[in-house]
């Protein structure tokens, strides 16, 4: 919501906007100061305030959000996650960004989760109108949830703008003393449950390294607390691999600190077997690094021609992408340029007006259902 609300604010208009809190999620608001924007946060407090994080949740989502709207008389409300209300007061869109337990069952989870996911699959249904994030998630959410496709609409997320080429000399001097990078590496920054592939990659990885190439891998994200079939821990991967020092495990990155080590990366590498979108390479890609994604799922929509797409269980494929890369100074710079032109595609401006014209054809009287 910060990157839509501060568009909102520079495209001016007479709309006013009223934020939710929930207490369960401290600093949820967005600290942000606005020039024309009219908008004010109310936090909607509730009996289980402080005792049970998950009724608190669900007390917010379908009892005092459509509460308050109802009360407030708003004339839209939004919600911005797959979490509407079942019984709306008022005319609802909702954001789904992906409906991942209903597509992978391993995502499914306990009774209460999939009691929950039957819960906001009913509720998105009855919302007037559904955005997500990619042609791949409208078409999943047409098909499984059975909503008219003329009420769902594909409107792409975009990288912020601190994801852009240029990074100075002196971030990444300091981010390679930081995390005593390689002068060269591929790059992963991500999570590590099943359906991001990263032992997939690891084991492309060691097939490149076994011909030879003195590539280095450099893997940043949170690591696993346990290693479990869910997730495998990518730590242990490598080990049995035999890589050694050839791939460098950093942990989590600071959002600050990730334009410079996309910008370092000889390309970005993210084999993900199912995304509703997929920021991390179109992040990168506005950076100037070249991808290798899978041809999985909404993958193909974000990288387009600014990277090599692959099988997601192609070992042998995702590894000689790799070498190319690794090896041929051409294909990377013209993969480079292909990938700021790419990147280029995707704004929060634009994000802003298409969310903003769904929000003017169902928020007025004679509301327009079909906007796709």
């Amino acid at each position: 919501m910060r990157h839509l609300l501060r568009e909102f604010d520079a495209a001016g208009g007479e709309h006013e906007y009223t934020l939710f809190i929930s207490p369960s999620q401290p600093g949820s608001a967005p600290p942000l100061k606005f020039n024309s924007l009219r908008f004010r946060s109310l936090e909607l407090r509730g009996p289980f305030d402080g005792q049970s994080d998950k009724l608190c949740k669900l007390w917010f989502e379908q009892i005092a959000v459509p509460r308050a709207a109802r009360r407030l008389g708003l004339e839209l409300l939004h919600v911005p996650y797959w979490a509407s209300p079942l019984r709306p007061a008022t005319p609802t869109i909702v954001t789904v960004h992906d409906i991942i337990p209903l597509i992978l069952p391993a995502y499914r989870g306990g009774l209460l989760v999939r009691a929950y996911t039957h819960l906001v699959a009913a509720a998105a249904r009855r919302a007037d109108f559904v955005l997500t994030d990619s042609l791949t998630s409208r078409q999943d959410i047409v098909r499984r949830l059975k909503i008219p496709a003329r009420r769902v609409r594909a409107v792409h997320l975009a990288p912020d703008a601190r994801f852009r080429p240029g990074v100075e000399l002196t971030r990444l001097l300091t981010l390679r003393r930081k995390y005593a990078l390689p002068d060269r590496y591929l790059l992963y920054l991500g999570g590590f449950d099943r359906r991001k592939n990263v032992p997939g990659l690891l084991r492309a990885f060691a097939r490149l390294v076994a011909r030879g190439d003195k590539a280095r891998l450099v893997v940043a994200g949170r690591l696993p607390t346990k290693d479990s079939a869910f997730f495998p821990h990518p730590q242990r991967v490598a080990r049995e691999l035999g890589l050694g020092d050839a791939v460098h495990f950093i942990g989590r990155v600071p959002e600050e600190e990730k334009p410079a080590l996309y910008a370092g990366a000889v390309a970005f590498v993210f084999p993900s077997r199912y995304e509703g979108f997929g920021l991390p390479p179109l992040e990168a890609m506005a950076c100037g690094a070249p991808a290798i994604g899978s041809t999985a799922a909404s993958l193909p929509e974000v990288i387009g021609d600014g990277g090599l797409l692959i099988e997601p269980d192609d070992v042998d494929g995702l590894s000689e992408a790799m070498s190319r890369l690794w090896r041929d100074a051409n294909l990377r710079a013209d993969l480079s340029r292909r990938a700021l032109a790419q990147a280029a595609h995707f704004s929060w401006n634009e994000t802003a007006r298409q969310t903003l014209k769904a929000y003017e054809q169902q928020g007025r009287p004679e509301r327009v259902r079909d906007c796709s």
